[in-house]
């Protein structure tokens, strides 16, 4: 298994990793989320992209995890550093091959990818009733640091 950068021959692949990644949005937030389906413009435009890529998992040809990573400049407002974050936009590994280290892998080559691009720390987002999630991303050096909260109109 190795890691490295996604190509237009994994889109198949991909697609069924966001498939399942879009499921659990769903049952963890169906008020936001549905079952969408990733078009090859999607892929393109981050392949084609100076800013983010999508880290692959590979096991002899068969993509079995992602990460979509981003790299972005905090904004411009005076109180705030001038940094930049590599931010994980999303991450998925494939149910049957979880708890195999393959998360850990793509989260160090998320650091990685940032570092190389000069950024100063990695971001992401998980869902608060995703305790396997928040789990792995506390055991891989995250922490909380700000919480999103919203409401009804």
């Amino acid at each position: 298994m190795h890691i490295r950068v996604a190509n237009m021959k994994d889109i198949e692949h991909l697609r069924r990793l966001y498939f399942e990644l879009e499921t659990d949005g769903v049952k963890y937030q169906p008020e936001h989320f549905i079952i969408g389906y990733r078009s090859d413009d999607f892929f393109n435009s981050i392949f084609e992209s100076d800013n983010q890529d999508i880290l692959v998992a590979d096991i002899d040809g068969t993509v079995i995890g992602f990460s979509h990573v981003m790299i972005l400049k905090q904004k411009n407002i005076t109180c705030l550093k001038p940094q930049t974050a590599v931010y994980i936009q999303d991450l998925d590994v494939i149910e049957s091959e979880r708890n195999k280290g393959i998360g850990t892998l793509l989260i160090k080559a998320s650091k990685e990818y940032g570092k190389r691009r000069g950024a100063d720390f990695i971001r992401t987002q998980v869902f608060p009733q995703n305790i396997d999630g928040i789990r792995f991303y506390e055991r891989n050096d995250f922490c909380e640091m700000m919480k999103t909260i919203e409401s009804q109109l």
